[in-house]
């Protein structure tokens, strides 16, 4: 079943001599249940096109379709909460609400929408995320990688159609990138996320089920690993 299209995707900076083409005319569709890397140098234009898949930046043109909805066809504030339901995000930094604790941080995109949590779902997330015996701490109680695994969390609470991450092991030692990497693994297989990571961790590129290499803003390789 295809989760996400994208079809003709471009953002264009600047005009005449000065444009820039961030994303360059890309197209490319990811079934449920994958598990994709985004990959390439610096400035190579991934971190851009995560934004527009995910809805936080608007393309200059082309379209992008969540679970068959084209999502640039609503308004911002139908879009806010389309992402808000179907779009996990994760990222570099962890964005964590300081003075929540770790239940009250995962389970925020669900309370924001006036939903109902399922505790046994929570519960058993807790558990997956290595969080069960820190649910009452706070954020600066936690280490990195602990807040990470929160944001991870936080991000598949709503079980949305798609979680987009951004480099989610750059702010962290080894053995916390490498817990992440598990983390990321196990939702996918578990709980049959779909993943899309943008990195230049090596280890997660190969932990993927397929990887995209971005250069100049376009697809240059495009494998199943």
């Amino acid at each position: 079943m295809e989760i996400l299209k994208v079809e003709n995707l471009s953002k264009i900076y600047g005009k005449g001599e000065n444009t820039i083409k961030a994303v360059d005319n890309i197209s490319f569709s990811v079934e449920k249940g994958d598990f994709v890397a985004i990959v390439g140098a610096s400035g190579s234009g991934k971190s851009t096109l995560l934004h527009l898949l995910g809805g936080v930046d608007r393309p200059t043109k082309g379209k992008v379709f969540i679970d068959g909805v084209d999502i640039y066809a609503m308004d911002n504030d139908a879009l806010a909460i389309f992402r808000r339901r179907q779009v996990g995000l994760i990222y570099q930094f962890y964005n964590l609400i300081p003075i929540l604790d770790v239940e009250e941080n995962i389970t925020l995109p669900a309370r924001l929408d006036g939903q109902n949590v399922d505790k046994k779902y929570l519960n058993d997330l807790l558990d997956t995320l290595g969080l069960a015996n820190r649910k009452k701490h706070l954020p600066n109680e936690l280490s990195g990688g602990q807040q990470q695994r929160v944001s991870i969390g936080r991000a598949i609470i709503n079980n949305p159609a798609l979680v987009l991450a951004d480099e989610p092991t750059g702010n962290l030692d080894s053995k916390a990138s490498d817990e992440i990497v598990s983390l990321l693994k196990k939702s996918n297989e578990k709980y049959n996320q779909t993943i899309i990571v943008i990195t230049h961790d090596l280890e997660i590129a190969s932990s993927a089920k397929r990887i995209i290499t971005i250069e100049d803003g376009k697809i240059v390789n495009d494998v199943r690993n």
